[in-house]
């Protein structure tokens, strides 16, 4: 037993672990490279970096091809920690060596920390409009809202995960049961007539359209529409299966229990404690092209709670960070009349800076260690 510890402790801080696992990083790096054309930046994050395993779908077969991003990285963060622990002995000339492998433990935990907590959300404003919400880029939810009270929308939103998975929702604000009958991640919406798919709804604009599954896209300049079928039962028995989905825009309304519902599928939302209002969005560009040279969004901000209202302008390059949240100017549409931000949380957003500090100062410290070892040196051989 003591032996394998041995062995297990040697192989763990080994220098050939290190470069194995080096190696292997950039062959993940070069292989997500080329797989990016098939799957977009978005997608090649999800299979190759954070993942521990990459898996390939392979005629139906789904089979482990190489190690992911989590696990190489949590492998190498193992080596430097028991490598540092074990074998090095700190002594002044190794500070800058202390600094930079600890710079480098900082970037490893930086990005599983991003992978764990970051969160990516888009924020369109037309001229004048004013909203307290951003919307999810990756995510959908099913939203659930009793609108009886015109002053106030109580909001039952279900994650898109528990529709693809056909899980049965009931929650005390609702007086009916949902489940997802079925679940398409991407879908094309036809209207009803002979020849096209029949549809499952009993109600609803599910009577007029169907919607029809679609091999899922991972291209930059695509996007997914996912679509579901959804069943609303009460006491046993079914008050209706209505479609929803991201393409029909409008909620679908109906009554039960003698209050007024609106239903359907859209981005995941979050909101916050403040609102934004887009007072003026400005294009520039460069003289007789296209090409934008400049674009930008003055805003204004306001919290009530805290009694804040303020003038604010994010542009490119020029982000706006307020309340956890970074604010990025985006892009532009409906003829620059409507702006786009991006908006994201990351608990983590520091901790990169500080790691490349810490690997820039391990650096030059370890290089004036040498080199003041050096000028010393060659002194003293020059007096003698």
């Amino acid at each position: 037993m003591k032996e394998f510890i041995i062995t297990l402790r040697d192989g763990i801080v080994s220098l050939r672990l290190t470069v194995a696992l080096l190696i292997l990083g950039m062959i993940l790096v070069f292989a997500a490279t080329l797989d990016q054309t098939n799957l977009g930046i978005w997608g090649i994050q999800q299979k190759w970096f954070r993942t521990f395993v990459v898996m390939q779908d392979l005629r139906g077969l789904v089979i482990p091809v190489f190690p992911g991003g989590y696990l190489l990285g949590g492998l190498l963060l193992i080596n430097l920690i028991g490598a540092h622990a074990y074998r090095f002995k700190f002594v002044w000339r190794k500070t800058g060596i202390v600094l930079t492998h600890l710079g480098l433990i900082l970037l490893l935990v930086g990005e599983l920390l991003s992978g764990l907590w970051q969160e990516d959300y888009m924020l369109r404003l037309n001229a004048g409009e004013t909203k307290n919400y951003a919307e999810s880029v990756h995510f959908n939810e099913l939203a659930i809202i009793d609108a009886t009270d015109p002053k106030y929308d109580d909001v039952v939103s279900i994650p898109e995960r528990l529709l693809e998975r056909h899980v049965k929702v009931q929650t005390p604000k609702l007086p009916f049961q949902v489940e997802a009958k079925a679940y398409y991640p991407n879908s094309t919406l036809q209207i009803q007539r002979e020849a096209a798919p029949a549809s499952l709804a009993t109600t609803g604009v599910g009577l007029r359209v169907a919607a029809a599954p679609q091999p899922v896209t991972y291209q930059p300049d695509e996007a997914n529409l996912p679509s579901a079928y959804v069943e609303l039962t009460a006491s046993g028995s079914s008050i209706g299966t209505f479609l929803v989905s991201t393409g029909l825009g409008a909620s679908q309304v109906f009554q039960y229990a003698g209050r007024t519902w609106n239903l359907s599928l859209r981005s995941k939302r979050e909101y916050r404690p403040f609102t934004l209002t887009l007072l003026e969005f400005t294009h520039d560009r460069y003289i007789g092209t296209e090409i934008p040279k400049n674009f930008a969004s003055r805003l204004r901000l306001t919290e009530s709670a805290n009694n804040e209202e303020r003038v604010v302008r994010i542009s490119m390059n020029k982000p706006l960070r307020y309340s956890g949240l970074t604010f990025y100017q985006a892009g532009f549409e409906n003829n620059d009349r409507t702006s786009i931000l991006q908006v994201v949380r990351n608990p983590s957003w520091q901790i990169p800076y500080v790691a490349c500090a810490l690997i820039g100062a391990g650096l030059l410290i370890q290089f004036g260690i040498h080199l003041t070892g050096f000028l010393t040196k060659r002194r003293v051989l020059a007096s003698a």
